[in-house]
């Protein structure tokens, strides 16, 4: 997969993980963007790590299901942290 396909990968992929995600998510979309790539790539490592499972090409489900699955584990990851910094 291409740079750009992964960019647009980690962008829709962040997108639906606000979406599916409860509560309020600050951020536009270049934070939709960096939680996305950086969510693409840790749900492709664990999923590698995990299930032997790997982004492969950019329309398999395997890929956006990893892609979508790191985004909310990193979103749930920075919900943790900022908890505190909320008004």
């Amino acid at each position: 997969m291409g740079f750009f396909a992964f960019l647009i990968l980690g962008l829709i992929a962040g997108a639906i993980a606000k979406l599916i995600l409860p509560g309020r998510q600050g951020g536009g979309i270049i934070s939709t963007l960096i939680v996305g790539v950086i969510g693409a790539f840790l749900g492709g490592w664990l999923g590698g790590l995990v299930f032997g499972a790997h982004l492969e090409n950019f329309f398999s489900l395997q890929t956006w299901l990893l892609a979508i699955g790191g985004s909310i584990v990193l979103l749930l990851i920075w919900g943790l942290i900022t908890k505190g910094r909320r008004r």
